[in-house]
């Protein structure tokens, strides 16, 4: 018997199979799914996290902005206005976020000290404690309303990879009437 006959009887399943194409997508379909639905839950997280840092942003605009139109605050003034500054994070769990806003004064000298501090959430900062802020605000012999907003994201798919993310922001305004008072401290 010829050699050559008897290994093409070996092989000839094997040539059938490799020319069989009834299964190919779905093997691609197989090898691409994880990699399709990996991409699709990224841009999931990826957009909740962009969404969440919006509403940050927004919150520590809302807060600075409410403070700066007020001319004398007690502590419930400051709890109403965070209250309804942290609505703006809504459907997302405000008990984890942490809201600071400050009367900054700006002496002669362009040095930024705390007049008065509120918080939710978090310790409020230390009446006389010295503040950064950006060069071009610090206006001396002025006031500046200062305010702090951070949430904790913890991504659901990614929690694994990222851990918890703190998104934060902060806003400054200038007062609109005059500085603020609070609990009967003023911003000077």
């Amino acid at each position: 018997m010829n050699p050559r006959v008897t290994t093409g009887r070996r092989f000839r399943p094997f040539a059938r199979f490799a020319g069989d194409r009834s299964g190919v997508s779905a093997v691609e379909f197989a090898l691409l799914l994880p990699v399709m639905v990996a991409l699709y839950l990224g841009s999931v997280e990826v957009s909740t996290g962009i969404s969440i840092q919006r509403k940050v942003t927004l919150t520590a605009e809302a807060v600075a902005n409410l403070t700066a139109q007020a001319t004398n605050l007690v502590t419930a003034d400051v709890t109403n206005i965070m209250n309804a500054s942290t609505a703006i994070l809504a459907p997302y769990t405000t008990a984890t976020a942490t809201i600071t806003v400050s009367c900054l004064v700006i002496d002669a000298s362009g040095k930024t000290k705390v007049a008065w501090s509120a918080n939710q959430g978090s310790a409020p900062r230390a009446v006389g404690s010295a503040v950064t802020i950006p060069a071009a605000l610090a206006v001396p012999s002025t006031q500046i309303i200062f305010s702090e907003v951070s949430f904790p994201y913890t991504p659901i798919v990614g929690y694994t990879i990222t851990g918890t993310l703190t998104l934060s922001d902060k806003m400054y305004m200038s007062p609109r009437i005059t500085a603020p008072t609070y609990n009967n401290v003023a911003c000077s």
